[in-house]
């Protein structure tokens, strides 16, 4: 009779493989010779002859910028916007609009993109009419509507981590003469810091894979690469977007590998610290 873990690992390794193996197809397939992407030419391949084609788009070179620009200009704001609905809703009681305050911090979570992308494009459309702004859909657009979903995601990882936070350090330093202001921005901010890093990734990452929302507020001159890519994709994929899809798995896991290279860094100065600050006590 087998074992239970036996079976776990199987399970753990069937997961592991129905998620990363067509990813490595890809990365295989990128270098690939041939226009057809699930037949390998084995007499030109491997070749790079696909991200030289990717390095002279101006399609999705210009798409690219523009996705990068609105991240960062999205997740900047709504980390902002979603670190103060966070505190208000965890550090002050009761108030007028708290409940909702609350339920528009969950609603476009569990709200239908569609629905999303429908409701904020009517508004700006009133908007439009109403003040005569924004004058038209675009870049400017797009980004007030991700700040208007990512900001909810934030707004979420902050007030979990104020949760478990340990009050008594802003109630000491308030007993020593400091004001509020002062208190949020030398001890609660620091402190909640990694929360608000942690939402400022996922709202970077949500605008970054953003589409079908972007597809509701986008005009005809902002297309951005999610856009780009599902019109290449359903045109037929072609095997510059292989290629594409391989250089951002090689940012996302570069980025994973720093990150956990200055974590492990970390734990090992924490560690140091503590062995001579033991050594110095004896």
């Amino acid at each position: 009779m087998r074992s239970p873990g036996y079976l776990s690992r199987s399970v753990l390794v069937l997961g592991f493989a129905f998620l990363y193996v067509p990813i490595l197809s890809m990365i295989v397939f990128s270098f690939n010779n041939s226009r057809l992407v699930t037949v390998w030419d084995a007499v030109h391949s491997p070749t790079l002859k696909w991200y030289a084609a990717l390095a002279s788009d101006e399609q999705i070179l210009s798409a690219a910028w523009l996705s990068i620009r609105i991240a960062l200009v999205s997740a900047s704001c709504a980390a902002v916007l979603g670190t103060l609905a966070g505190v208000a809703l965890a550090r002050h009681g009761p108030f007028r609009g708290r409940t909702l305050l609350a339920g528009l911090t969950t609603a476009p979570i569990v709200m239908p993109e569609v629905i999303t992308g429908l409701a904020l494009l009517l508004l700006f459309i009133a908007l439009q009419q109403a003040i005569g702004w924004p004058r038209s859909v675009g870049g400017l657009t797009i980004t007030l509507a991700h700040i208007t979903f990512c900001m909810v995601y934030v707004t979420v990882v902050v007030q979990s981590r104020l949760v478990g936070f340990d009050a008594t350090l802003e109630e000491a330093a308030m007993d020593l003469g400091a004001r509020p202001a002062k208190v949020f921005f030398r001890i609660t901010l620091p402190l909640i810091a990694p929360a608000v890093v942690s939402g400022w990734l996922l709202a970077f990452t949500l605008s970054w894979d953003d589409l079908v929302i972007t597809q509701f507020v986008a005009g005809p001159g902002a297309s951005t690469l999610p856009m780009v890519i599902f019109s290449k994709v359903r045109l037929g994929v072609s095997p510059d977007v292989n290629a594409l899809a391989t250089l951002m798995v090689l940012l996302v896991g570069c980025g994973i590998l720093v990150a956990a290279i200055g974590m492990r860094y970390r734990e090992r100065r924490r560690e140091r610290d503590a062995q001579l600050a033991a050594a110095a006590n004896l």
